[in-house]
């Protein structure tokens, strides 16, 4: 039975930084309110001037998690593109993405919506689609531009949002182990939502924190038990622990209740905040660019989000 692992990363991030006394300047809150609460201080926007757009970001972040692999465009079978903030409703991301990087016609590409657990469902419905692609690398983008959804007037959300894109290049072997991938859904519409095109309110991300919280801190320690109990081995003999970084309280509870060891489960919340999507897969790229995950390592990924929806992968680096 085939298998895969990751070969490569890469991630984008926009230059404008909002810091918390930024978002005080726009919004009754402040510095100490924000940041002891959820553990952020800054995060990135797309600044138009620049540039920077939804599309910008998911280039640049999959271009160069290709050149981190040693690969080309045109050796990628499979393009999924997570996200639920593109820049159309139609064509996909993942479409845009194809002919913006040169890959084949008969890649395999489409956008998928899991919200903040997107990218984890992502790697694990490429490593299902790889056997029967006709190249045997896939490229999975995590991108969210949650600026563009935000309620400037709403203090209980738009302080925590960020934009930003993370990629992972899989490549698909006999020898290789499977993700050991878990997953579930809620069908929960109303704790976490958009509203969409045509609905007769703006499409401004709404959350009940508290309902979010409670469900995040009971799927984050669960799934993370049910990958190990899949893998078979002890969260001992994982290297890294790399987890949706929502707030840092929720990451704090799911590290004590299982007993993990901190260092393992390293955070970059701070100068990022909540980029959806794309939260475990720039942590995975700071991480690996930082020296911290190296070939070899195996890393346990777990993202929650709305929908309600939740996902856990171990995987290992080429």
């Amino acid at each position: 039975m085939s298998g895969v692992k990751i070969v490569g990363t890469g991630s984008a991030v926009p230059s404008r930084v909002m810091t918390n006394d930024d978002m005080a300047k726009i919004v009754d809150t402040s510095d100490e309110w924000i940041s002891s609460r959820t553990g952020i201080r800054s995060r990135h926007y797309c600044d138009a001037e620049a540039g920077e757009t939804h599309r910008s970001l998911v280039r640049d972040a999959a271009s160069r998690a290709l050149e981190a692999a040693g690969l080309t465009a045109d050796q990628v079978g499979v393009c999924l593109v997570a996200t639920f903030t593109a820049d159309t409703c139609t064509p996909s991301a993942a479409c845009v993405l194809q002919a913006d990087l040169g890959m084949p016609e008969d890649t395999l590409c489409f956008d998928l919506n899991a919200a903040c657990a997107g990218f984890v469902y992502g790697l694990h419905v490429a490593e299902c689609l790889l056997p029967g692609a006709k190249r045997p690398y896939a490229l999975v983008v995590g991108i969210d531009t949650l600026s563009r959804v935000m309620d400037f007037t709403d203090r209980t959300t738009c302080v925590l949002f960020g934009d930003g894109a993370g990629a992972a290049v899989l490549e698909c072997r006999e020898d290789y182990p499977q993700l050991y991938a878990v997953w579930g859904s809620r069908g929960d519409d109303a704790s976490l939502y958009a509203p969409g095109v045509g609905c007769d309110e703006p499409s401004y991300l709404h959350m009940d924190g508290r309902a979010v919280f409670r469900f995040a801190t009971e799927v984050m320690p669960r799934t993370t038990k049910e990958v190990l109990d899949a893998a078979g081995i002890t969260a001992d003999e994982v290297d890294r622990f790399v987890y949706h970084q929502a707030n840092k309280r929720i990451v704090d509870y799911s590290v004590k209740k299982l007993g993990l060891d901190p260092a393992k489960c390293e955070g970059n919340i701070d100068h990022m905040g909540n980029t959806s999507a794309g939260s475990v897969p720039i942590l995975l790229d700071e991480l690996v660019r930082a020296g911290k995950i190296v070939p070899g390592n195996r890393v346990l990924m777990a993202g929650f989000g709305a929908g309600l929806t939740w996902a856990g992968a171990l995987a290992e680096l080429a």
